[in-house]
């Protein structure tokens, strides 16, 4: 028995004492493979799942090495049921393989002749295959796949449980010239390792904190495929924040970089386009959708690859010869989609946790803090006899929380302050009590380019913002952020809501996280939902009674 920070079960659960002193360590080495599930104060939970083992062993991890982790970590014998499906789901992966053929052109091979029957012959890829064919080296069986079909064929095995490796390759797209400046500044370490391990992968997920420079990593999977790019990007002002960051990281010109949105429709070298615009659908058909074929493209970004929307699950089907990179601060989809950025995007090729950024100084020190309020007595009432879709919103909007929000602002004078939270009723109640201007949805991308520039240079200090400033908004500055509402406990959410205080400040302060939840209350029960993500990158979450600020 050894004295590891793990027990290892056979429900397929980890647990992980947080306070051993090897617990970061071994946190690292099973992060690959192994998903967190709870995470109270002093053990997490984490499940070892197919598709996190399928993940792992696309990224190259073998089943011999997950093994050997668990063995050295954990504190008791681990079940030897266990282990004995952990390599056969992993073996699951590679059976079956996409290959290029010189003849056939695209075709899904086997080595294992029951599990190719078993495929063939499944409804679920009835269309997407061809021929039998019997000239593939090295293969039991294989069959003929219309290049049009490598998507959806990929979607469709790792739901029958076979997930195919896909070794058929990428065409390299219009050739572009571009190359990384580095004036003034310097690649970081983990930037170009975050950039090498996609490249060598060819298509993927590069998992970084918000404020770690993701768009860097970006810019430098440019630098390697010298080729046309097409950047899919969550809103305008998240565009013109790519073209600046591009403008000024790479030798790229202001001519070679269009955007394409609902205000500028610009096809170029490199093209910035929304994931509004492509899903815009008029009449039944996606009149955008020739974006995707107005150049031979040879790189596609995604941007907050956790937010794809269903329509760009269906055209990166078709995008499988390009080379694709995901960049994101979770892969955590509350719609349970992972499975098919896994087999459209790629596997997670890189992901740096929180903590190891934030102690390397890249990222700033976060205190992540609960004010718990009590609702009225009225408003108690009123709660109680509510319908249950309507509960949540009555718990979120109470005007306690206003007040609440007003004193934390006080708190903190003179500090670059967001308040966030998701009513719009609410938003403009804390505006007008706050005398602060307000960020939504209907504010045009002129104004809130405008009042984001007086954010960034302290002109304005004090900012109420919807969740249309939770995706890709830079603002360095920003150090205290107070959470009246979100999306019913999107563990999502909270990451990029936290991600808006990473920049490092230039005094190298902690930033300072509240959430407002009123007790007693679904508000309480999503809250503990969204502290699972916060507890999985290692940071501490207080909570204090409204009595005690």
């Amino acid at each position: 028995m050894n004295d590891g920070p793990l027990i290892v079960q056979s429900d397929k659960t980890v647990l992980l004492e947080v306070d051993h002193e090897q617990a970061s360590e071994a946190r690292r080495a099973i992060a690959p493979f192994a998903e967190l599930e709870r995470s109270p104060e002093h053990i997490h939970t984490y499940r070892l799942t197919p598709l996190g083992l399928w993940n792992a062993r696309a990224a190259g991890h073998d089943a011999e090495q997950v093994i050997d982790t668990l063995l050295a970590y954990s504190r008791y014998a681990v079940p030897h049921s266990l282990l004995v499906d952990i390599a056969e789901t992993m073996d699951r992966y590679g059976r079956l393989r996409l290959e290029k053929h010189p003849i056939h052109g695209l075709v899904l091979a086997s080595t294992d002749v029951a599990v190719f029957t078993e495929v063939i012959r499944s409804k679920k890829v009835a269309g997407m295959i061809g021929e039998k064919v019997d000239d593939v080296p090295e293969a039991e069986g294989a069959v003929i796949v219309h290049p049009s079909q490598r998507g959806n064929l990929k979607q469709a095995l790792l739901k029958l449980g076979w997930p195919a490796e896909d070794l058929a390759g990428y065409v390299d797209g219009e050739a572009h010239a571009i190359a990384l400046t580095q004036d003034g500044w310097v690649l970081r370490d983990y930037q170009k390792q975050a950039a090498e391990s996609f490249w060598h992968g060819g298509s993927g997920v590069v998992v970084l904190p918000c404020g770690a420079g993701k768009t860097i990593v970006g810019a430098a999977a440019m630098a390697q495929a010298q080729a046309t790019t097409l950047i899919l990007v969550t809103n305008t002002v998240s565009a013109r924040q790519w073209k600046a960051e591009l403008l000024k990281r790479t030798t790229l010109t202001e001519d070679e970089i269009g955007e394409y949105s609902g205000a500028r429709k610009e096809v170029r070298p490199v093209t910035i386009a929304t994931y509004q615009v492509l899903t815009l659908r008029r009449k039944g058909v996606y009149p955008h959708l020739e974006l995707l074929d107005a150049r031979d493209w040879g790189l596609v970004i995604y941007d907050e690859v956790h937010l794809l929307p269903a329509p760009i699950f269906r055209m990166t089907a078709d995008l499988q010869a390009r080379r694709r990179i995901g960049l994101t601060a979770t892969l955590i989809r509350e719609d349970g989609r992972e499975g098919d950025v896994f087999s459209l995007i790629g596997p997670k090729r890189f992901d740096a946790p929180w903590k190891d950024i934030e102690a390397q100084g890249w990222i700033a020190p976060a205190d992540c803090v609960e004010v718990r309020v009590t609702l009225p007595e009225g408003e108690r009432l009123a709660y109680a006899t509510a319908d249950a879709d309507e509960r949540y919103r009555l718990a979120a909007c109470t005007f306690t929380k206003t007040r609440v929000a007003a004193e934390l602002v006080e708190k903190h004078a003179g500090e670059q302050t967001l308040v966030i939270g998701q009513y719009l009723d609410q938003l403009d109640e804390l505006g007008k009590h706050l005398g602060a201007p307000v960020i939504k949805g209907e504010t045009s991308v002129k104004e809130r380019e405008e009042l984001f520039a007086a954010f960034r240079t302290g002109e304005i200090n004090l900012l109420v913002v919807s969740k249309v400033a939770n995706f890709s908004v830079d603002l360095p500055e920003a150090a205290v952020a107070i959470q009246v509402s979100g999306s019913f406990g999107s563990r999502q959410e909270e990451a990029q809501r936290l991600g808006r205080l990473l920049r490092p400040k230039s005094d190298g302060r902690t930033a300072r996280f509240y959430t407002i939840v009123s007790r007693d209350t679904v508000d309480a029960d999503f809250a503990q939902n969204r502290q699972r993500f916060l507890a999985e990158q290692g940071y501490a979450y207080r909570i204090l009674d409204a009595a005690d600020i």
